[in-house]
C-alpha cells in the first residue's frame, strides 16, 4: 500500500505516552517500629498541610495538560515522523499538551471526522482543504510540515527520461487524481485524457510494460519497484515540475483556531521542533511509536523514507530554508488557489482563499533547519 491523495483515512487510536510513576518506599523498606514518642498536634497539622499541597500540585499539573488530538492521513510511516517524535520525546508534554495521534487509513474521511468534532486537527492537503469550503467544511491550514507534495510519476529509464516523454504513454492514475494533479499535468504537458487508465495500487502492470507510467508516493512505489523488479525507475516529483501545493499540513476547523489559539500554537511549534529532531537528530523514539501503531512498517522502509525526505528538501527546502520549518506564505497559497481556479477545480465565487489558511502560527515561529 502507498499513501496517495484519494485516500480518506481509517481511524485507529495509537498508544499515547504512558504514565509510569515510581512508587514511594519507606526508607527502611519495612514497616516502622512502634515508638513511645507522640507526634504533636502542630506536627500532624504541618504534615497534613504538606500532603494536601502535594496532592493539589499534582492535580494542577495534570490539569495543565490540555488534551489535543491529531489525525493523520494514512498508516504510520516516516512521513509522519516529526509528529511522532514530538510525542515520543515529550515536546508536546513540555508545551502543555496531552496529544493523541490517531492513524488514518483507507476507510474514514478525516475532514468529516474533524467537522464532526472527533479530532482537533488533521494532516491535510491544500487541494482538499480549499475544496472543502465548497462543501461547507470551514477548515483552515495553519502550518505545512512539507514544502512539497510527495506525489510522483514513475517511468521506465530509457523510455521516459523527461516529463515531455509522457506524451503517448499509458498513465495509471487514481480516481482522486482527476480532481487534483491530473488536470494540471494534462494542461501543462499537453497530455490527453485518453492516456489515463485506473491505478489499482498494484505495481505489476507497470513492471510488465515499458510504455506504462504510473503514479506513486515518493518513498513507497519507487522503492517497491526497485526491490521487486531490480531496476531503478525514473521518478518525477511533481512539485519539482511546477505542482504548487503544500502537503502534510496541520489543518483545523476555523472554530478551533478561533477558540483554542494557544493550543493550536503550542501544537504547531512542538510539531515543527519534532520534525527538526526527527530528521536532524536521533529518529529512534518516533520510529518505535510508528512501528507500534503500524506493525507492517519495517526499519528499511522507515530508513528509506527518512532518506527521501532529506534528499528532496521535503521539510527543510523551499521557503522553510529561510523562514523556518512549517512555514506557509501568501504567495504560495495564491499560486495553488489560482491553479485550482484555472483548472476549474474550485469555484472562486464559493471559496475565499483568505479564509482557507492563516500564517499567524508560523510567521514568527522560526524553527530553522
Amino acid at each position: 500500500t502507498s499513501p496517495v491523495r484519494d485516500r480518506a483515512a481509517g481511524l485507529r487510536c495509537p498508544g499515547a505516552g504512558q504514565c509510569n510513576p515510581g512508587t514511594a518506599l519507606a526508607p527502611s523498606g519495612r514497616p516502622p517500629f512502634p515508638t513511645a514518642i507522640k507526634e504533636s498536634p502542630m506536627s500532624r497539622f504541618t504534615r497534613s498541610v504538606s500532603v494536601v499541597v502535594a496532592l493539589l500540585g499534582a492535580a494542577g499539573a495534570a490539569h495543565a495538560q490540555q488534551k489535543f488530538t491529531y489525525t493523520t492521513n494514512w498508516y504510520a510511516q516516516a512521513e509522519h515522523g516529526g509528529f511522532y517524535q514530538a510525542l515520543a520525546t515529550g515536546l508536546y508534554r513540555n508545551a502543555g499538551l496531552d496529544v493523541t495521534i490517531r492513524m488514518g487509513g483507507p476507510q474514514v474521511n478525516i475532514m468529516q471526522l474533524m467537522a464532526a468534532g472527533q479530532t482537533d486537527c488533521v494532516m491535510g492537503y491544500d487541494v482538499q482543504t480549499i475544496k472543502g469550503w465548497e462543501q461547507g467544511i470551514q477548515a483552515v491550514t495553519v502550518a505545512a510540515a512539507f514544502q512539497k507534495d510527495p506525489q510522483v510519476l514513475i517511468g521506465h529509464p530509457g523510455v521516459v527520461d523527461r516529463m515531455e516523454d509522457l506524451k503517448g504513454k499509458t498513465i495509471l492514475i487514481s480516481s482522486a487524481a482527476n480532481t487534483t494533479y491530473w488536470p494540471w499535468l494534462r494542461t501543462t504537458y499537453g497530455l490527453s485524457d485518453s492516456q489515463a487508465r485506473p491505478y489499482t495500487f498494484n505495481i505489476q502492470p507497470f513492471i510488465a510494460d515499458k510504455n506504462v507510467v504510473q503514479q506513486g508516493y515518493l518513498s513507497s512505489e519507487p522503492y517497491a519497484i526497485e526491490k521487486e523488479a531490480k531496476f531503478k525507475p525514473t521518478v518525477f516529483l511533481l512539485s519539482d515540475h511546477g505542482w504548487p501545493p503544500y502537503s502534510t499540513t496541520i489543518v483545523c476547523m476555523e472554530k478551533t483556531v478561533r477558540e483554542k489559539p494557544q493550543a493550536v500554537a503550542a501544537f504547531v511549534k512542538a510539531s515543527m521542533e519534532g520534525w527538526k529532531s526527527y530528521l536532524k537528530g536521533d529518529p529512534s523514539p518516533a520510529n518505535a511509536l510508528i512501528k507500534k501503531d503500524n506493525p507492517n512498517m519495517t526499519d528499511d522502509k522507515i530508513a528509506h523514507g527518512i532518506k527521501m525526505l532529506n534528499e528532496t528538501g521535503m521539510v527543510f527546502g523551499g521557503d522553510a530554508a529561510r523562514l523556518g520549518v512549517g512555514v506557509i506564505t501568501d504567495e504560495r497559497m495564491k499560486k495553488t488557489y489560482d491553479m485550482l481556479v484555472a483548472m476549474k477545480l474550485v469555484d472562486p465565487a464559493k471559496v475565499d482563499l483568505k479564509k482557507t489558511y492563516t500564517t499567524q502560527f508560523v510567521k514568527d515561529l522560526k524553527v530553522m533547519p
